[in-house]
């Protein structure tokens, strides 16, 4: 099931539901084997989650990220006639492996430097590669630590090594902790997973680890075929599509 947030998608036949409001709208309504398309009016729904896991995806639902950032940096080192490198890089084969362990964060640079045939120092890659990281917001952190005393929670994120050290460093600097094993009870990271979103498997493994069923799962995750994905299996799947998503469903926890 995907819920779209602040509208919360469910058939009227639902008993969580409330008062209709008086407009018809199109949205995604997702069970676990296909999407479809309808118009029927939205409703609003008051509920704690009928779950026992909470599991965040990191960028922009833990983590504020800026996909462009490091992408823009990278045109301005580049000649024109050459920005369609960059265009292409999140869908590289080098930058896919990374993401899945596959290749270690040396080798992932030299293939950055043979990609864009620059030679840049291991330092410029980093700064650039990491350039998407935003920060990491008290309250995001609050709000786990709040529901956590009602749910066991989680983190399920496609990320790399040079990725989460750094997030690491933001976490000690501005937080006072080392990573996020205090904060979650669940951390599942694709680089040491060898699985990546929006595949099935990596669902399945995290399903495995938390010897549950899926229906008794939320995930939050910023990316729509991530969403998808994950309903597919028949887990609880909120689109966050902005800052407020995860607080206005997680507010009467």
């Amino acid at each position: 099931m995907i819920q779209h947030f602040p509208i919360v998608i469910e058939n009227s036949s639902n008993p969580w539901l409330k008062r209709p409001i008086d407009f018809n709208s199109w949205f995604w309504d997702c069970n676990v084997t296909y999407l479809k398309a309808y118009s029927q009016p939205y409703y609003w729904m008051k509920k704690t989650p009928d779950a026992d896991f909470l599991i965040f995806d990191l960028g922009n639902v833990i983590i504020d990220i800026d996909y462009n950032r490091p992408l823009s940096l990278l045109r301005q080192q580049l000649p024109e006639e050459r920005h369609y490198l960059v265009d292409e890089f999140y869908h590289t084969d080098f930058h896919k492996s990374y993401e899945k362990g596959q290749i270690n964060s040396a080798i992932f640079r030299d293939e950055v430097r043979a990609y864009f045939e620059k030679d840049w120092s291991d330092e410029e890659i980093d700064k650039l590669w990491n350039s998407l990281l935003g920060k990491i917001p008290a309250e995001r952190l609050k709000l786990v630590h709040e529901v956590k005393k009602h749910f066991q929670v989680g983190v399920l994120s496609n990320t790399n090594l040079i990725h989460i050290l750094a997030v690491n460093d933001i976490l000690s600097q501005d937080h006072g902790v080392a990573n996020f094993d205090p904060i979650f009870d669940w951390v599942f990271l694709s680089h040491e997973m060898g699985l990546a979103k929006p595949d099935a498997a990596i669902y399945e493994r995290m399903l495995t680890d938390l010897r549950t069923a899926p229906e008794r799962v939320v995930f939050f995750d910023d990316l729509k075929e991530n969403v998808e994905g994950a309903a597919t299996l028949g887990i609880q799947a909120v689109h966050v599509t902005g800052p407020e998503v995860i607080f206005d469903y997680l507010k009467h926890v």
